[in-house]
């Protein structure tokens, strides 16, 4: 089997499962974690890519369920709640010594934005926008096992996550003005470990990695009610964690110049459920959730109510000549969503092409689009008694997500 054609079209495939895993998966995550870049044979090799996904999320049916706020349902029961957004990535690999690898990278794995503005629960959200930074080492030490090599996976990352979200405070305000404003931002550390099997004759690769949980525990930043006739607040929020995640990727040559390649990934998304806001000056034992609790200094909340998420994907890939490899492949992911929220399951077909002008550089675009799949938010009821989903309920059908992909890789 010609393994510098299968080394080819592997490049492609991987691009491709990378444009997939970003393409409006489940939770929070954005373009998730990746390091395929440190597997690439060259003693050095960079890369970037970007990839921009349009979701068309809408809902409908939107009913203002909470009476004591004013009733704000004749704003619009329908709206499109959905942002397009892009997700960018940039890492150089390098060959240390003989057997160990290593590689830096940039990302943004996590991040939300919808914007459904002016509508019957505008009280609840009228525009949410989280984005992440993730600067992130890893390193590997490869020796021989039997036919192939093993490889062990190790590394660090440091994140940073901020956003902000604003909803309507009070509708007595003319032109419904009256809004508030929370500005939120937090880093943390994680690591990773993992283990890798190669056999290069037959492009043969199996990768288990764990990406640890990473703990916010400095969350801080203000909540303006200017527009209510209120002040600017400093706040905090408890100790949250973003997600751990472990993911399995396998793929093997099948036949001369085509490649299989599959994954499977769980995140520990149910580590987030309701983000309870507090005034800064009151101790952090009473910055919890508690509608039904009493106690509670929290002003505000980031209802999230996940559970947890998982991925599956399966594809194939051709090398058509020295020059041209194309991959395609079929994407599940279970939505996170689970009564309160409009991130049910989503379906995707997505494929990438990758030109290789000369040995040194790849030309890597690629195109996904997906179904959204329907359902209903309303009231969830979540630790300590917490409900979220009090004050809007609403309906969305089959919506449609897209997405294109653009990358180059330089190596030597």
């Amino acid at each position: 089997m010609n393994y510098l054609r299968l080394k080819a079209l592997l490049g492609a495939g991987c691009f491709s499962m990378a444009l997939i895993g970003s393409a409006h998966a489940g939770g929070l995550e954005r373009g998730g974690y990746d390091i395929d870049l440190l597997f690439d044979p060259a003693p050095f090799a960079s890369e970037a890519e970007a990839t921009f996904v349009m979701p068309d999320r809408k809902v409908k049916n939107a009913v203002d369920t909470d009476p004591f706020d004013g009733n704000v349902t004749a704003l619009g029961s329908s709206t499109k709640e959905s942002a397009d957004y892009w997700v960018p990535r940039i890492g150089v690999k390098a060959e240390v010594v003989k057997g160990v690898d290593c590689m830096v990278d940039y990302s943004q794995p996590w991040g939300a934005h919808t914007n459904p503005g002016l509508w019957a629960g505008a009280q609840s959200n009228m525009e949410t926008d989280i984005k992440s930074d993730n600067y992130a080492a890893t390193c590997s030490y490869k020796m021989d096992a039997g036919k192939g090599q093993l490889r062990f996976i190790g590394g660090v990352f440091y994140q940073k996550i901020y956003g902000f979200k604003e909803s309507l405070v009070s509708p007595l305000v003319p032109d419904f003005g009256g809004t508030g404003r929370v500005d939120l931002s937090t880093t943390g550390w994680g690591w990773r470990a993992g283990l890798a099997y190669e056999i290069p004759e037959i492009a043969l690769r199996a990768s288990l990695v764990y990406n640890s949980k990473v703990k916010l525990d400095n969350i801080s930043g203000t909540l303006d009610l200017t527009n209510v006739g209120g002040a600017v607040i400093p706040i905090y929020g408890s100790t949250q964690y973003m997600p751990d995640v472990v993911e399995l990727k396998l793929q093997s040559g099948i036949a001369p110049g085509w490649l299989a390649f599959g994954s499977l990934k769980w995140v520990n998304w149910s580590v987030l459920q309701s983000v309870p806001i507090c005034p800064v000056g009151f101790p952090a034992s009473t910055c919890f959730t508690g509608n039904a609790v009493s106690g509670s200094s929290q002003v505000t909340s980031l209802d999230l109510m996940y559970r947890d998420g998982w991925t599956v994907t399966g594809g194939v890939g051709h090398k058509f000549n020295d020059q041209w490899s194309a991959a395609g492949q079929l994407s599940w992911d279970r939505g996170t969503s689970h009564g309160y929220g409009s991130q049910t399951d989503t379906w995707t077909v997505g494929g990438g092409v990758a030109y290789t002008p000369t040995a040194n550089v790849e030309i890597r675009l690629a195109g996904a689009v997906g179904v959204l799949t329907s359902g209903h938010s309303g009231t969830v009821a979540g630790e300590n008694g917490y409900v979220a989903g009090t004050d809007v309920s609403y309906d969305f059908g089959n919506d449609l997500v897209t997405a294109i992909s653009g990358g180059v890789k330089i190596k030597f």
